[in-house]
């Protein structure tokens, strides 16, 4: 218990909330015993072998909830089913015990009107040293949890244009990313990943399947065979969760990447099909 306490403050210390949490997760690991081995090798030195993991999944986690947090405060009110959108999340990442507990707190800190935004979502960008395909894949993550209700209202809006900002992206990569996203929950509802179209919803057509297959590419009708390719393999690239995890993305997060690169792959057999390519 002295670890996590000790870790606490000074982790606040030194680097107020994010360090305050990465304080928390390396009192916590000191205290289950790997302060029993100072000497022995695999042991303490182990552990801070990979403090630099520790540190940016911390900040990952504690940037990914609270701005979840704010963007739901946005219109004024937390919903339930924001708030069971947030359990439901950290359920899918599996998180448990402390790393939950801390979720969680920082989801609720992000409720504050005086949540520091801005100085959150560039200590993300610093901890992951501005990799633009993790800050994608955050991006992405915070636009499916803004959407949870089924609608975007202006204010949240606004919170995605400033953290996209603060990461680096302009509004067009922004809009193409919300854009994409719902094209993707109209792919999946609308069951056109199954070939042929079986089991497609019926006001669901064919052409607009195909329509939000470009979408997920970020493609057009009029791009020939070779930059439909291109646009794949490129988003194939970004999403593959091996690379990401080589990159930092906490593995908690992987499941997110994976149901992108299924949709993209969907989206491009379709295309494939009607074209008639290999």
């Amino acid at each position: 218990m002295i670890g996590k306490i000790l870790g606490t403050i000074f982790g606040f210390m030194f680097g107020r909330i994010p360090g305050a949490v990465l304080g928390f997760f390396v009192g916590h690991m000191f205290d289950k015993g790997y302060s029993k081995n100072f000497n022995q090798s695999g042991g303490f030195n182990r552990f801070f072998a990979s403090q630099e993991d520790f540190k940016s999944q911390a900040v990952f986690f504690h940037c990914l909830f609270s701005v979840m947090g704010h963007v739901a405060k946005a219109d004024g009110k937390v919903s339930d089913i924001e708030i069971k959108m947030a359990s439901a999340l950290m359920d899918q990442m599996n998180l448990e015990g402390d790393m939950r507990k801390e979720a969680q707190q920082a989801f609720r800190d992000g409720k504050d009107p005086d949540f520091a935004l801005k100085q959150t979502v560039r200590e993300f960008k610093e901890s992951c040293h501005g990799r633009r395909d993790i800050m994608q894949v955050y991006l992405e993550i915070l636009i499916q949890a803004a959407y949870v209700d089924g609608k975007l209202d202006k204010a949240e809006q606004t919170i995605l244009e400033t953290v996209s900002q603060y990461l680096g992206f302009s509004q067009h990569d922004l809009l193409y990313l919300m854009s994409a996203f719902e094209a993707e929950m109209r792919f999946r509802q609308g069951g056109a990943g199954q070939r042929g179209g079986a089991g497609r919803a019926k006001s669901y057509s064919a052409q607009q399947s195909l329509d939000d297959a470009y979408k997920i590419l970020g493609a057009k009708t009029s791009d020939d065979d070779k930059s439909i390719k291109k646009a794949y393999r490129k988003l194939m690239s970004e999403h593959h969760p091996d690379k990401l995890v080589s990159k930092g993305l906490p593995k908690q997060a992987l499941e997110m990447a994976k149901n992108k690169t299924q949709d993209i792959q969907s989206a491009y057999e379709l295309i494939k099909e009607k074209r008639g390519f290999r």
